[in-house]
Parts: C-alpha cells; structure tokens; sequence
C-alpha cells in the first residue's frame, strides 16, 4: 500500500502538486495493482486501451512496428503515467504496444472510473485537464525535436532531461526513440557527431 500512495503522490506531484490530501486518496483508491514480468506487455497492438497507468516501480516503453521495424514512441518510469491517448479517449483499437523493460509494478486507473471521478471531484477533474496538457505538450516538443534539432542535440537533450532512460533503457530502443539508426547513436555517444 505504501508503494501506491508514493506512486500517486509521484504524479500527482508532477502535474497538480495542489492537490489535496482527499484528492489523492481518491485516486488510491482507484488504482487496481498489476505487476509485470520483464518482456511482458501490458498493452497490444489492436487492443483497446482501458486505462492510465501509474508506474510504481520499473519502465516500460510505449512502442510500435513500421515496416517491420520496432519504433519506441514514449518510456515511462517510476512517477509517470503511461496511456495510449488516442486509444483511451475514443476507445478503440490501438497501434501500440506497452511493454516493460524491467519487471515493473503499474497501477491502474480504469477509464469509466477516471471519468465518474472527473464528474464528481473539481480536483480530479482538474488533475485529469493537466494530465492531458502535459501529454499535448510533449508531442509538440518531441515533434519539434524531430524537426529541428540534429541527432546530437535530440541525444543530450534526452540525457539533461531523461538520465534514466539513459542508465536504464536498451541503447536500440533510445535510438529509435531519438530517430537514430543504433550505428548513429553508437557515433554520437562517443563525441564523432
């Protein structure tokens, strides 16, 4: 029980740090425990995503195929919040796929839950609205990333801001996530890009 209420004192604290202590009973109350072995996927390609996940202890990697190609799209560690965004607020089938890279312990929150709490508590409403910016702006600036910074800069801005993906990830899952053959990132870690 301890875990969860770091976990959600994590999250919270990352996106709406006001909120109360009721509050953050709330959603304690409505995380449903799951642990995962390392490998395991917590969500598949043509699934429905049915719930934001709070990650507790571990990574996971949202990831999908192109070309028969693995492409990381997003890591999540301890104090973040996993969804398949798209998935979860029209309910239906996903590309993605959700797995852990570490044994990992997640909590979920159950969508139609997620929802009857935005009904009845301002203060889920409003940590449910941050939730959603925090994940907009994300996509912009890792949009923007792509488009404008070379490999090098994508590479240190990962490691200023994300140095446990760094120490934790697989170097051919950063590379794909930072747009990089494994080869490029090789050069990049070692000062010749």
């Amino acid at each position: 029980m301890e875990l969860r209420k770091e976990t959600v004192d994590a999250v919270v604290n990352s996106r709406f740090p006001e909120m109360s202590p009721q509050g953050r009973l709330l959603l304690e109350e409505a995380l449903v425990c799951k642990e995962l072995q390392k490998g395991e996927l917590s969500l598949n390609e043509g699934e429905v995503c049915h719930e934001m996940i709070f990650v507790g202890k571990g990574m996971l990697r949202q990831f999908y195929y192109k070309n028969g190609k693995d492409v990381t799209e997003h890591f999540s560690y301890e104090g973040c919040i996993v969804m398949c965004i798209e998935s979860l607020l029209k309910q239906e089938p996903t590309r993605l796929m959700v797995e852990a890279l570490e044994a990992s312990t997640i909590y979920l929150l159950p969508y139609k839950t997620l929802l009857n709490l935005v009904e009845t508590s301002v203060e889920i409403n409003l940590f449910y609205r941050k939730v959603l910016e925090y994940s907009l702006i994300v996509s912009q600036i890792k949009a923007d990333s792509w488009r404008f910074e070379t490999a090098r800069e994508r590479y240190h801005l990962l490691q200023k801001h994300h140095p446990e993906i760094i120490k934790r990830a697989p170097l051919s899952h950063i590379a794909s996530y930072l747009l990089m053959t494994p080869e490029t990132l090789s050069r990049v870690r070692a000062g010749v890009l």
